[in-house]
């Protein structure tokens, strides 16, 4: 049976049209469980063949042979082109022109312990490689691959607790980091603060360049920059992305959804698609992480809303869809190959069965083609049209990794296996491992990513190594790691980790106002770019924001003195919406729910360390009411299997709403049950807050 587009489905506020859409999503969420529960019975069939500690060494050996057959061929016929392609054996160049599959390798090289050929590597780029070149990059690949490839490296090579300390590195990967960076800068020099998509690394912005960009093009960079900020004791690289993340989150509908697209000067949304895929996934992804690397509250505030939100409006269990930010009406009834990160960071977040389902959704489809196409239609069930490539994308392992930390189950053992099979069978060429231009038909194509390297086989061999008795610098290191949305390995230092702590511990790492380390200073002048957006101090660019934008810079730590531990989270760090600017061609039935009539009931909250607020979601509308069937209810208390000391509680809303509140009071109202709430939980530290 062959279901009509829902895009289709008019939004006429009748009762009948609205019986129709409910009708139609109940058969819809019926048709997707049968299919679900089809591949899921087969996948669960496999798992009487299961892998064994011996044969998980086998397959650990086996991934490890894959990433030197590819590593080899880049470095025999690329080197130093940017990517190989695996079929004619030769390079190309894609990004930069700068060795970007050996930047994006390096830490996998020492993650894999192989000792010579990183410290090789290290020592090549930091004597050859520059930045001053006249090309335009993508801010968004560079700052992931690039500037994420070189301060993983660097954090290695300097740290003799990795193991891999390289006894004549000088912090030249640092330099060429800060470097890099600096040239960046003037991508975010917008009235919004989100960044341009595009820098030249010599001339800066483009006057010509587009002024639209992804809103995962925007929010995910706070931890190469974060991290950055931390080792150069220099706070530009952090305070850019930062405002850039508040601009797009202080931006989105009063659903709390963000679209796909964004002009990064007017603030107007240009593609209001809302979901967990193309455009906007690491967004998501780095708003946790950000929290779990930096420990900053106001990341864990947004996260809260945005999962929450996201689980509401775009789950349809075991999948997630698009539907319009502002309405909430399903426009794309698609999985798309990106949304596959999603259960890998629900196991960061402790939110373990609805990970569990949705990556067996997905690992159906993997199942049925060999690999998984950049677009799946849940209509139709079958291959979108015009997305049946499968480019050696990683986000399905990484969530096996995660699933299989958390649960030990071998069934992702079985999982990893198979995926294996796939990629040896099908992508194997000469060279490398070519991309699959149709999954139907298994075509190769004569191009290999970077993050074939950096993710992919990565993500595999730490699979194996975990089943087989881990021996590797993530599981049996000096530190825990968050892996960046490229798969480099972020250590949790004392220095990136408690930097804001300003000396609030004992024995933590202290630094004074006046310490600023000497760095490596570009010799790209900024102040040319400069408008009146910006201004010099010091030697280095601020970007300030405009009046209209409604939020205000927060505090170093919501621990230490002047921070009112009555407040919520909205009240302490400002933020809150900013007027959208409509255009003739928006709906009006839009607008008059963005004035007060939506409200969410919000289907399950995460509450991490269990101090933050319960949200401030409540009742949805006739017309949202009934989208999806109501999930588990009860409680469940999960450990973070990458960072044990946060505790995760996941409390369901489905117990008849006592959590609920009216939407009149929920748009960060103080109210005073939540001020003796808030009192209890943040005990008043340092300083006297206003009565």
């Amino acid at each position: 049976m062959l279901l009509p587009p829902l895009s289709y489905i008019p939004l006429d506020p009748s009762h009948s049209t609205i019986r129709a859409m409910r009708s139609l999503m109940h058969l819809f969420s019926l048709y997707l469980f049968i299919f679900s529960a089809t591949y899921d019975s087969f996948v669960h069939r496999t798992l009487a063949d299961g892998v064994t500690p011996e044969e998980a060494k086998l397959l650990r050996d086996e991934v490890r042979e894959m990433f030197y057959h590819a590593f080899d061929g880049y470095m025999e016929h690329a080197f130093p082109r940017d990517e190989l392609r695996p079929l004619s054996c030769q390079g190309e160049d894609t990004i930069g022109n700068y060795a970007l599959t050996l930047i994006d390798s390096l830490d996998t090289l020492a993650l894999l312990g192989d000792r010579e050929r990183f410290t090789t590597s290290v020592e090549w780029i930091g004597k050859n490689l520059r930045f001053d070149i006249n090309k335009t990059v993508s801010v968004f690949e560079t700052t992931i691959r690039i500037l994420g490839g070189l301060l993983s490296a660097h954090l290695i090579a300097s740290d003799y607790a990795t193991g891999m300390r390289i006894p004549s590195y000088e912090d030249q990967l640092l330099h060429l980091a800060e470097d890099l960076a600096r040239r960046m800068l003037p991508a975010f020099d917008t009235p919004t603060g989100i960044p341009f998509g595009s820098v030249n690394l010599m001339h800066g912005v483009d006057e010509h360049e587009s002024k639209v960009t992804s809103t995962a093009g925007g929010g995910t960079l706070t931890l190469e920059f974060g991290v950055l900020s931390r080792l150069t004791n220099d706070p530009i690289f952090e305070e850019v992305t930062k405002n850039a993340v508040r601009g797009l989150w202080a931006r989105r509908s009063k659903l709390n959804l963000v679209g796909a697209h964004i002009n990064v000067f007017t603030g107007e949304w240009t593609q209001k698609d809302a979901g967990i895929g193309t455009s906007i996934d690491s967004f998501y992804e780095y708003l946790l992480k950000a929290y779990l690397l930096f420990g900053e509250e106001e990341y864990l505030y947004m996260f809260q809303e945005a999962y929450g939100a996201a689980m509401h409006y775009l789950h349809n269990d075991p999948w997630y869809v698009e539907v319009n930010m502002d309405s909430a009406a399903i426009v794309w009834p698609l999985f798309n190959s990106l949304q596959a990160f999603w259960p890998g960071l629900q196991v960061l977040a402790g939110d373990i069965d609805p990970a569990i389902r949705t990556h067996a959704a997905f690992f159906s489809v993997w199942k049925r083609y060999g690999f998984t196409p950049e677009g799946f239609n849940l209509a139709t069930l079958n291959v979108q049209q015009g997305q049946k490539s499968y480019p050696l994308r990683p986000e399905l392992m990484e969530s096996t990794y995660w699933l299989f930390k958390a649960t030990t189950d071998p069934r992702y053992l079985d999982t990893g296996r198979d995926m294996v099979a796939s990629l040896q069978y099908g992508a194997r060429c000469p060279c490398g491992y070519c991309h699959i231009s149709d999954v139907e038909f298994h075509e190769q194509e004569d191009h290999m990513e970077s993050f074939f390297l950096a993710e992919t086989v990565k993500y595999l061999w730490l699979l194996f190594d975990l089943a087989a008795g881990p021996d590797n610098l993530v599981e049996n290191g000096p530190y825990m790691y968050v892996f960046s949305t490229e798969g480099h390995l972020l250590p949790a230092t004392p220095q990136i980790s408690l930097v804001r702590e300003h000396c609030s511990y004992l024995g933590a790492y202290c630094r004074s106002g006046d310490s600023r380390r000497k760095s490596y200073t570009s010799d790209t002048s900024f102040v040319e770019q400069k408008n009146n957006y910006t201004r010099e101090f010091g030697g280095r660019m601020q970007t300030y924001l405009t009046a209209e934008t409604s939020y205000t810079s927060a505090p170093f730590s919501g621990f230490i003195k002047g921070v009112c531990p009555g407040l919520t989270h909205g009240q302490k760090f400002g933020i809150s919406y900013v007027n959208p600017t409509y255009t003739h061609g928006d709906n009006s039935d839009y607008k008059d729910r963005d004035r007060g009539e939506h409200s969410v009931q919000e289907r399950q909250s995460i509450v991490i360390g269990g101090d933050q607020d319960d949200g401030k979601q409540s009742d949805d509308s006739e017309y949202n009411e009934d989208i999806r069937e109501s999930g588990d209810s009860g409680s469940q208390s999960v450990k973070d299997p990458a960072f044990q000391s946060h505790s995760v509680v996941i409390v369901s809303n489905d117990d008849g709403g006592n959590r609920q509140t009216d939407d009149s009071n929920s748009n960060h109202d103080d109210t005073e049950s939540d001020d003796k709430s808030s009192e209890s939980q943040f005990p008043q530290r340092l300083g006297q807050c206003p009565s």
